[in-house]
């Protein structure tokens, strides 16, 4: 039914508006200061008082810079935490441009891969649509980091350090783009042509070739083997000859296949304690794919503190930017009134800013505590990847309830899960449910 908005309605809008209590020193100091702060709760930064029962020493924050490469900041730190106690280092940091690097490049061919599978379909089509809209871009998921990991090792910071591009990647992305969505002309002409296999092939490999030139000029070229020295926090001095899978193996020395993706998807369409993965999402062709295990939220929370409990951090994805002050590094549903100060109620279900595009995971960041009062959680610790300069010093306080509605995936090392969920990994992996390439449980942290 149409329903143009009238004279009479603008009158009745007007007095509802005036009838408010305060109504006009509301608005002079939403004018002025803007919703958020007229709208600030300060009994939240109270409560968000950063003390933990639980706490792990992880160190100075590292800075992602002008990029969207959380995801990978926060695996590199999960890894870095233990290396540092272990060897005795310092705030060292692992190479975030060496994964950058393998990343773009992977994505680059996995862009190809899809565009090739779905050459027949006309452009309009959602997915060719959504294929062109964004072919690769700096975010990611845990899974696509393990693939890399998997494939090309890791190596120190120092062996490859950060470089323009990789710290402010906005023109890079522009540039890499152009250049996909070119190829995808060329890749769609030739199989709608009848081009053959070879022939296609041989086209790819040319464009692959050319992504690696850009890269290199751009990032710089991976080592294949390094000498790496470096000064304990003993003063011992250390000289040792490696390829970076043999630096993973050594310093790390994790089983990546260990640990897993739990998401907090509460909506209908996924239903908890089974295995998911989206179509079209991934980097590494033929490596390791996307799985997701949706739980309950207690299930999802009592999980993070026994990993914590036990000495590891906690990688995990959220949506950053809802209710949290970055300069006082507090997430908390109570740190603005917004619904109090306008007088109109913004309440909706986690499953519902889901289903409804409200919310979903845009940024991934690090557990390293949690205040537990009588066994149950209060608020957590949080490293985020933002350098020194915000919150204190580069550390977060998320309140529980902020956990609850913003926090969609975590990754678990999998002997802390109980039989039946450890269970559902083993029988479903092979099969998980296809998500569609659009949906929330799909989205790149940034």
């Amino acid at each position: 039914m149409s329903q143009p908005i009238t004279d009479a309605h603008l009158e009745e809008f007007s007095n509802t508006f005036h009838r408010l209590p305060k109504s006009d020193a509301l608005k002079r100091t939403t004018m002025k200061n803007g919703i958020l702060a007229s709208s600030e709760n300060t009994d939240s930064a109270i409560a968000m008082e950063p003390t933990f029962s639980v706490e792990i020493d992880t160190g100075a924050v590292s800075n992602q810079k002008q990029s969207g490469r959380c995801w990978m900041f926060a695996a590199l730190n999960t890894m870095r935490h233990p290396l540092q106690k272990q060897f005795h280092l310092k705030d060292f940091e692992l190479s975030q441009n060496y994964t950058n690097f393998w990343d773009k490049l992977e994505k680059s061919n996995y862009f190809y891969e899809n565009i090739l599978n779905t050459a027949a379909l006309p452009l309009e089509d959602r997915k060719v649509a959504f294929l062109l809209a964004t072919p690769q871009q700096d975010g990611g998921q845990w899974d696509m980091l393990c693939a890399l990991i998997q494939k090309y090792g890791i190596v120190p910071k120092s062996i490859m350090p950060e470089t323009f591009s990789s710290s402010a990647s906005a023109q890079l992305n522009t540039v890499l783009n152009n250049k996909l969505r070119k190829d995808a002309v060329k890749l769609r002409t030739l199989v709608n042509q009848g081009a053959d296999d070879t022939q296609i092939a041989a086209t790819r490999k040319v464009m692959v070739s050319e992504v690696y030139r850009i890269l290199v000029m751009a990032l710089g070229e991976p080592v294949k083997e390094f000498d790496w020295t470096y000064k304990d926090s003993d003063g011992l001095y250390h000289k040792e000859h490696l390829t970076p899978q043999d630096f993973f193996k050594k310093y790390v020395g994790w089983q990546l296949s260990d640990y897993v993706s739990l998401i907090n998807a509460p909506t209908e369409d996924k239903p908890y304690d089974h295995l998911y993965t989206v179509e079209m999402l991934g980097n590494v062709v033929g490596g390791r794919e996307v799985r997701h295990l949706n739980v309950a939220i207690d299930t999802f929370k009592q999980l993070a503190v026994k990993q914590l409990q036990n000495g590891e951090t906690v990688w995990f994805g959220s949506d950053v930017g809802k209710s949290s002050d970055r300069k006082a590094g507090i997430m908390d549903t109570e740190i603005y009134k917004v619904d109090d100060l306008l007088d109109v109620d913004l309440t909706m279900t986690k499953a519902q800013r889901l289903n409804y595009g409200e919310s979903l995971m845009t940024h991934a960041m690090v557990l390293t505590g949690v205040d537990l009062v009588d066994g149950k959680p209060t608020k957590w610790k949080v490293e985020n990847s933002w350098g020194d300069k915000v919150g204190n010093k580069g550390y977060f306080v998320m309140s529980d309830a902020w956990l609850d509605q913003y926090v969609y995936q975590v990754v678990i090392n999998k002997k802390y899960l109980p039989e039946n969920l450890q269970k559902v990994i083993e029988t479903e992996y092979d099969q998980p449910k296809v998500l569609a390439p659009w949906d929330p449980m799909g989205a790149l942290a940034l």
